[in-house]
């Protein structure tokens, strides 16, 4: 079932690179015979996606590998590698579109609108579609570069609308304005991708409500005294794994450790983990990582 999402993760991702390849190049020319600065500006925006989904697609594929003795949990963690540098490089792509929509401001450039609108039905279409297919994903790298997509699609209704609006009226200053407020939409939604990813690399646990449902649910078990060195932490913000000592009240016969392994299994079965490792400690034992 792991094995089969993951394929399903690498495929959507492929998709949307290829679709952003292609549709880069036809940008890059639409640009040029628009004579539309706009339209050129984020051609380049959009290979630096085109790079992101890339990137983010390769290292998917290499997270399927399977765990080897130096990598002991195996390497879905480079999912998570590819979600930070892809929201890093969305980050500085809209500082750099920022630049160069400021100066806009004050100095607007008319281009030929009908063909800004014909590129602009063709971008929203594209980068629609690669959107979709990602939003289709639960891993944080999918959610990553879904905003590279959906910053693209608003990117691209903007260019429809003051396309639109400049084959009737000389406001060219309205390319300028649109770029900017969609971009800093995007910008704070990928900040807080990007704060989630962080606190995914220092293991910070993915849910504290969970954490505090899982320290609940161990005490509650028969026999259970105490529940401490409780660990819950993602490897990619999918695949969950928890660590923890239990203290059992007295000296357990076979017949109870099983039990008590049955119950631990049912208490954590909500939380979906992909790895657990549970230690037990007996009364008066001494814990060996104190």
């Amino acid at each position: 079932m792991h094995q089969h999402s993951e394929e399903t993760s690498s495929t959507r991702i492929g998709w949307a690179f290829v679709l952003n390849l292609v549709f880069t190049i036809i940008e890059f020319v639409g640009g040029l015979l628009t004579n539309s600065t706009a339209i050129l500006a984020d051609a380049v925006h959009d290979l630096g996606d085109t790079l992101a989904l890339g990137m983010g697609w390769l290292l998917n594929k290499f997270s399927e590998k399977e765990p080897t003795a130096s990598f002991s949990y195996g390497y879905q963690r480079l999912s998570l590698v590819a979600a930070l540098m892809n929201a890093v490089v969305l980050i500085a792509g809209s500082g750099w579109i920022l630049v160069e929509a400021l100066p806009r401001l004050f100095n607007p450039v008319m281009p030929q609108a009908e063909g800004m609108m014909l590129l602009a039905v063709f971008g929203v279409a594209v980068n629609g579609f690669a959107a979709f297919k990602l939003s289709k994903g639960k891993t944080l790298n999918e959610r990553v570069l879904n905003w590279h997509l959906l910053e693209d699609v608003l990117g691209w209704i903007a260019v429809l609308l003051v396309s639109i609006v400049l084959m009737f009226v000389d406001w060219p200053i309205l390319d300028p304005l649109l770029s900017i407020a969609f971009t800093l939409f995007i910008l704070i939604n990928v900040l807080r991708s990007l704060i989630s990813t962080i606190k995914l690399f220092i293991q910070a646990t993915p849910s504290k409500q969970n954490y505090q449902k899982i320290v609940k649910q161990l005490k509650m078990i028969k026999h259970v005294e105490d529940a401490h060195h409780i660990h819950f932490w993602s490897l990619d913000g999918e695949q969950h794994v928890l660590t923890a000592h239990i203290v059992v009240s007295k000296e357990l016969s076979n017949t109870e450790r099983i039990q008590l392994k049955d119950s631990v299994s049912q208490k954590l079965a909500s939380f979906d983990l992909a790895h657990t490792t549970i230690e037990l400690e007996y009364p008066d034992e001494p814990c060996r990582d104190h």
